[in-house]
């Protein structure tokens, strides 16, 4: 765990909870709201957001927000903190019963945040490459989660999730700012369409090398590694509680252990790949069990440079 847990100061601020996707950033979020002192907004820059949730729309994947774009965002997202549900806009988009049912739900979320006072914390792996604009704009203090390469990969080949590299490559100004020394990489595999392992490795690849830099440019970013809120739940949220000012309660401590329990399942299934129950530690090296060798093999290879700066490399036996 990042030494920052040890250091950081609480403060009363919108919460943004990042990474790459697949990294836990589902778990560690709904266990930051598991007190009941903060709002879970899920996904605002997910494509598919609900317009209630945010009246701007998101054209790409990993959105990259900074000073050159922020008027199209700027405002709404201080809205959606501000937990102001756009109704309206939610209704001229249903298409459905079960449209419906979530506007419902999202609306009473927000309510209750609003009547109780709490702080909103956005759950969104998509915003890791704007990760320094929400502290800046937007006043969040940010977490960041990382996790393994090969579990990631696992997971999305499991799920069969390939990733368009033209959701990056079509933002100027993220490949500018960010992605330059990745563009030959980027515009190869855009050419050259390759298997969920490759692409996994990559974007892993890219997006934590620009994490790291996020470690020298922002210290305050608080850091976890995916392994070690596994290993011990308790004692590592109790960290992050209060790194972030928030209590962490009884009711806390249950739900993060019922969470982690040997009793949950020891895996996601496809329809479930967003549950937060899961056998924790049986989960861990999971990958090892479903990748083949060599897809370890190439997983290492592409991403051993940046994987140096999280894990030690006995972390691939």
């Amino acid at each position: 765990m990042n030494e920052n847990l040890a250091t950081a100061q609480p403060a009363k601020a919108p919460i943004l909870v990042t990474g790459a996707y697949r990294t836990g950033t589902t778990w560690v979020g709904k266990m930051l709201a598991a007190s009941g002192q903060t709002t879970y907004i899920h996904e605002p820059l997910n494509v598919h957001h609900r317009p209630g949730v945010l009246r701007a729309p998101v054209k790409y994947w990993y959105a990259y927000l900074c000073a050159q774009n922020e008027t199209d965002y700027l405002p709404a997202l201080q809205e959606t903190i501000q937990l102001r549900y756009h109704t309206l806009a939610d209704m001229k988009s249903l298409r459905s019963a079960r449209d419906a049912l979530r506007m419902g739900r999202h609306w009473s979320i927000f309510l209750r945040g609003r009547l109780l006072s709490q702080r909103s914390l956005l759950k969104d792996p998509f915003a890791v490459f704007s990760a320094p604009w929400f502290a800046r704009r937007l006043g969040c203090q940010v977490v960041i989660t990382v996790r393994h390469p090969a579990a990631i990969v696992s997971s999305l080949k499991r799920l069969n999730w390939p990733f368009d590299f033209n959701n990056l490559l079509n933002q100027p100004l993220l490949m500018q700012d960010w992605l330059e020394p990745f563009r030959v990489e980027i515009e190869r595999i855009v050419r050259e369409p390759a298997d969920i392992i490759e692409q996994g490795s990559l974007l892993w690849k890219i997006v934590y090398q620009v994490v790291a830099e996020y470690r020298q440019q922002s210290p305050e970013f608080l850091l976890v590694r995916h392994e070690d809120l596994s290993m011990d739940q308790v004692q590592g949220f109790e960290a992050l509680y209060g790194c972030l000012g928030l209590k962490f309660t009884r009711r806390a401590q249950k739900i993060i252990r019922e969470s982690s329990s040997s009793e949950n399942p020891k895996e996601q299934s496809g329809r479930s790949f967003n549950s937060v129950r899961l056998d924790s530690l049986a989960n861990l090296d999971s990958w090892k069990r479903h990748l083949a060798a060599d897809d370890i093999r190439r997983i290492r290879r592409i991403t051993e440079e940046v994987f140096a700066f999280y894990y030690p490399d006995q972390d691939w036996d």
